[in-house]
């Protein structure tokens, strides 16, 4: 009890009342952490020793955090809960209590998912119940964090066409409720919502960001974001060494496309609601994008896949078979495997630190991340790499590393890339904000030790314990196809010559060529330029997210509102 009694008064009570919820009586506790209530009849067997409110039926508690708002319940809404059965009772339980509040608080279920719970308290005056109101909503007028005005766009045609619907009707009710004011823009082209930020949106009446859709329409709202924020602080993106601004407003995504990977791989389901409530609490998850560039001249940003063969390739074929829909990914898919194409060319990239972990440490990026505490050293910031060979940087601490190979797929992943389908990712141990990415090569192999390798994504195996797959864990990298290598030893002055080159495949592998280089899926979209470099910016943008909860943390967290709402030490009740 000492402990218990320790915790409540550093959490001292802000108000206390025995009030009516569904005509029984409770008793309500608010502090500055806390909203708790349990039954009064069970709130007497605390004084019969037991005294863990786990034990106790009809206790609840929920974070003050993550109470969504609280406002006067009228006589309609009363009536609307109230099965038929028992609308006489509930009549006359009314005109004893007739005054009410409700409170909407988050509720988890299942997988990560989250639920807009609503607890009725029934008041025998109505300043008492006015009292309740102001006070819960003076403690939450104090999380500054929480968003009042957002700017949202739908995508109407991506996925299954159900962006606009999403919003309307599971997303909307909840913002209005929340007291959240919205201007909604319904795109009517592709990259409508990117120029949209990049010249016309007035940014400074918004708390943040929201984009219905896919991650293609993330996408849209990144690039726009981003570049509206480096060209009002005069950022040349051309400049492939150019310090980036970090955006100072949140994105919010509201899952309505085919795969949703972005918003799986920071929140842990493709769910609207749990998007919305994630939003509305104001939730902050700091988040790595990749700057890529060709010859200093910028070419996109990325902040899940940059992949170089195989998901290039499907990614090429599957823009043949859009009137497919979905369904066309997993066809490309099949078509590419069967083709077992593979590439030639040199990777060159510089190490991450020592002390950001590696690939295959098994420390999955998870709420409140110890790893992307640590932001890496800007030392490096300016680091250059000589032609000729591998040279340190000016301390002498770190040198870039060169490999040149045969490769089926190279693969940069800045976060897991988890989907349902996959629901470790290409890379289960990548951070959200750690300022690395994680750069996998797949190497000449059969088909057979290829598809082993893909079947990784879908079980709980090493994805990289084949001899063929190499993991490094880096903050920047740069890649040259073979085809570029040759032309620059060839005579360019002959615009008849032939500038590609003739893979050295033995008929034991199956390997073959459809072109003399691949294209590099950038998040789903493919880059114009094979011949690539590519920098991690650190914690550059924020999402209305937390990371994933495991299941450990959420234990946790029902420990602690446990803590905060057990057995408290009487007090005389002043209502």
């Amino acid at each position: 009890m000492t402990r218990l009694n320790d915790i409540m008064e550093k959490h001292a009570r802000l108000l206390s009342s025995k009030l009516f919820l569904k005509r029984r009586q409770v008793e309500v506790v608010l502090n500055r952490s806390v909203l708790a209530w349990r039954d009064v009849e069970k709130s007497s067997r605390r004084r019969s020793g037991i005294s863990n409110i786990s034990q106790t039926a009809h206790s609840h508690a929920a974070l003050l955090c993550e109470i969504v708002a609280v406002r006067k319940t009228e006589d309609d809404d009363q009536e609307d809960t109230e099965t038929r059965r028992s609308q006489k009772k509930a009549k006359q339980h009314s005109e004893q209590h007739p005054y009410a509040l409700t409170v909407s608080y988050v509720r988890r279920t299942r997988q990560h998912q989250w639920r807009c719970s609503d607890a009725t308290f029934h008041c025998a005056s109505q300043g008492l119940c006015e009292q309740w109101i102001q006070v819960i909503n003076e403690q939450l007028s104090l999380f500054t964090n929480r968003p009042k005005s957002l700017l949202v766009y739908i995508n109407p045609y991506g996925g299954k066409r159900q962006g606009k619907r999403i919003y309307e009707q599971k997303v909307a009710p909840l913002f209005r409720r929340a007291c959240i004011s919205a201007d909604v823009i319904v795109t009517e082209r592709a990259n409508h919502a990117r120029d949209h930020l990049k010249t016309e949106a007035n940014l400074d009446k918004y708390d943040g960001v929201v984009c219905v859709g896919g991650d293609g329409m993330f996408s849209e709202v990144l690039h726009g974001l981003v570049t509206r924020t480096q060209t009002d602080k005069g950022v040349d993106q051309n400049q492939s060494e150019a310090e980036l601004v970090p955006c100072s407003l949140r994105i919010g995504i509201i899952p309505a496309g085919s795969t949703d990977c972005i918003c799986f791989a920071t929140v842990g389901t493709n769910d609207p609601v749990t998007s919305a409530l994630h939003i509305i609490v104001g939730d902050s998850q700091p988040m790595d994008v990749c700057s890529v560039h060709h010859n200093n001249i910028f070419l996109k940003y990325s902040v899940s896949l940059l992949g170089y063969g195989f998901y290039g390739d499907v990614l090429t074929d599957s823009e043949r078979k859009r009137w497919l829909g979905p369904a066309r990914y997993d066809l490309s898919g099949i078509k590419t495997f069967l083709s077992h194409n593979y590439y030639e060319g040199t990777i060159s990239f510089l190490p991450a630190e020592d002390n950001m972990g590696n690939p295959r440490d098994k420390l999955q990026c998870r709420s409140g991340c110890g790893v992307c505490q640590h932001k890496p050293s800007s030392k490096d910031t300016h680091c250059e790499m000589s032609e000729e060979k591998e040279k340190s940087d000016k301390d002498g601490s770190r040198v870039w590393s060169q490999i040149r190979g045969k490769f089926i797929a190279i693969n940069a992943a800045s976060m897991s890339c988890a989907c349902p389908r996959s629901p470790k990712g290409l890379s289960p141990s990548a951070h959200l904000a750690d300022g690395t990415t994680d750069l996998i090569l797949v190497r000449k192999c059969s088909r057979l030790d290829f598809l082993r390798h893909l079947l990784r994504h879908t079980n709980k195996e090493d994805q990289f314990d084949h001899s063929f797959v190499e993991v490094h864990r880096v903050q920047k990298f740069r890649f040259q196809p073979r085809h570029h290598e040759l032309v620059s030893l060839e005579d360019l002055s002959d615009p008849q010559k032939k500038t590609g080159f003739r893979p050295i495949c033995s008929t034991a592998t199956t390997c073959n060529y459809t072109s003399a280089h691949s294209s590099w899926n950038c998040d789903g979209e493919i880059l114009s330029h094979a011949a690539i470099q590519v920098s991690v910016r650190c914690q550059l943008i924020r999402l209305f997210a937390r990371g994933i909860e495991e299941q450990q943390q959420q234990q946790q967290h029902q420990c602690v509102l446990e803590d905060l709402c057990a057995p408290w030490a009487p007090e005389p009740d002043t209502h």
